[in-house]
This record gives C-alpha cells, sequence and structure tokens, in this order.
C-alpha cells in the first residue's frame, strides 16, 4: 500500500525527532549526566522492562498506555543505535534497513513469487530458513536462543528446539511420568539436607513443567502470568476483608484460607 507524502514526511520528522533527541542526551558537553555513563549492559535491563511494559498494555487492552509503552521501547531502540553509532558499529537507519531486508526475506510469499500458505505452514518455512542459517554456520540448535529471556519462556524454547531434531517424547504421558520422577528426587534432596542438592531439583522440576506446557500447546509464561493474576486478586479480596473486620497483621492460616476459598466461590459465580 503506497504512503502519502505527507505520511512519509510525517513518519520521517517523528523518526528524526527521536534521534535528535537521543543524541542531545548523550552529548558529552550538553547532554544528561546519567544517559552519557550508560552502555549496553546497564540499558538492556531497561529494555527488557519496557517490552514487559508493553506486553502488561495489552494484556489490560489499554491502548492509551500501549502507545505510550510502545514509545518507550522505541526509544531503547534509539538509545543503544546510538551508542553503537558512537563506537562506529552502526546507527538507526542500519538497524532498520537490516529488519525491513530480514522480513522481505523471510517473506517471499509477499515480496516475491506468491504462494498461498497459511500460518502455520510460514511459521515453519520461517524456523526451516533459520534452521538452515544455523546449519551453514555450523551453530548449535540452541545457540540463539537468548539468554536473557525469562528462565521458564527459554525453558519452552529449548525444548521446542531440541524437538526438531526428534529429541522429543511423543505425547505429554512420558513427561509426567518423568515429572513424577523429578518429585521423588526433589524428595530425596530435601532429606539430604543439601540446599544445592535442592535447589538443582527444583530447576530440574521447573523444566519439565516447561516441557510439559509446550506438549499440551500452553505457553507457559503466559499460564504463570494468569496464575499471578488470579493469585493478586484472592489475595486482595482476603486483605479487603479482613481490613473490613478492622484486623490488621498476621492471622491464622485457618481463617484465611477459609477466606481464599470464599474469594475462588465468587469468582465462578
Amino acid at each position: 500500500m503506497e504512503k502519502s507524502a505527507e505520511t512519509l514526511s510525517r513518519n520521517a520528522a517523528a523518526t528524526q525527532a527521536v534521534l535528535d533527541v537521543m543524541a542531545r542526551l548523550r552529548d558529552p558537553q550538553r547532554g544528561c549526566p546519567w544517559d552519557i555513563e550508560q552502555t549496553f549492559a546497564t540499558i538492556a535491563p531497561y529494555t527488557i522492562e519496557e517490552a514487559y511494559e508493553v506486553a502488561d498494555a495489552i494484556d489490560r487492552n489499554d491502548l492509551k498506555a500501549l502507545k505510550e509503552e510502545l514509545g518507550d521501547l522505541l526509544f531503547q531502540v534509539a538509545f543503544h543505535a546510538r551508542m553503537a553509532e558512537e563506537q562506529g558499529a552502526f546507527d538507526f537507519a542500519d538497524v532498520a534497513q537490516a529488519l525491513a531486508d530480514k522480513m522481505i526475506e523471510r517473506h517471499p510469499h509477499v515480496f516475491g513469487e506468491k504462494v498461498e500458505r497459511t500460518a502455520e505452514e510460514q511459521t515453519a518455512a520461517w524456523e526451516t530458513l533459520k534452521a538452515e542459517k544455523r546449519a551453514a554456520s555450523g551453530a548449535s540448535l540452541l545457540h540463539d536462543v537468548p539468554m536473557a529471556l525469562p528462565a521458564l519462556m527459554r525453558a519452552e524454547k529449548l525444548t521446542k528446539r531440541a524437538a526438531r531434531i526428534n529429541f522429543d517424547w511423543p505425547t505429554p504421558e512420558p513427561v509426567l511420568e518423568k515429572l513424577e520422577e523429578e518429585l521423588a528426587e526433589l524428595k530425596e534432596a530435601r532429606a539430604s539436607g543439601d540446599q544445592e542438592h535442592i535447589a538443582e531439583e527444583m530447576g530440574d522440576i521447573l523444566f519439565v513443567m516447561a516441557n510439559l506446557a509446550r506438549k499440551l500447546k500452553v505457553d507457559p509464561e503466559e499460564a504463570l502470568r494468569r496464575a499471578n493474576a488470579k493469585f493478586t486478586r484472592r489475595f486482595q479480596y482476603i486483605e479487603t476483608k479482613l481490613a473490613e473486620a478492622g484486623r490488621t497483621g498476621p492471622q491464622p492460616l485457618d481463617d484465611m484460607e477459609a477466606l481464599w476459598l470464599e474469594a475462588k466461590r465468587a469468582e465462578k459465580r
């Protein structure tokens, strides 16, 4: 779809405004001391945080917040690109052009010969293309699963990658058996009193749970976010009821469990 000259001009001006602000913030003489001190490593946690705030705005269906959070995330891209430009590595335009080139390469059915594909077939085609590039470079099948991903999400992606060469159980049932095996090992670790062993076995259980979620076609990160939200709702119900009764501080567990069940019944109604 062709863009009007006015739209192109507006996009270019808005993008340049972001880059100009970023350049001024990093200016050694006139910039902000905090921004000048930052590095890729110190900014990376903020980049991750902004991505989660985008996801949070989407979960809340808050489009006003989404616009703001997307801007914050874009600023993170500009920040990293500016630091790279200062080192003579690349600039924002290089980032944008590389992205456009990659998307064109990954969508030959759109930008090249027209081929009818379902979304599932397109995903498979993407993965095949990426796998071919990894093979050509001699890289491990797992090498580009980002270390910075939340551990649960990364575990799911690692098992998904391994499944491409058939290192996978065919059904969820063997994974459930493996989970029982790991739970038994955790009990043994607890009995030993070895905290490092306990942590190792706990990690194994979480890894198996991520794999089980994949086999059940459940996004483990999303499932846990929902569980967190549910816990928050019910716990806040307990807090509200206790406050209404003038009760503060630690309370008998039986009383709080009764309120928890009350909150659960209320949700079902």
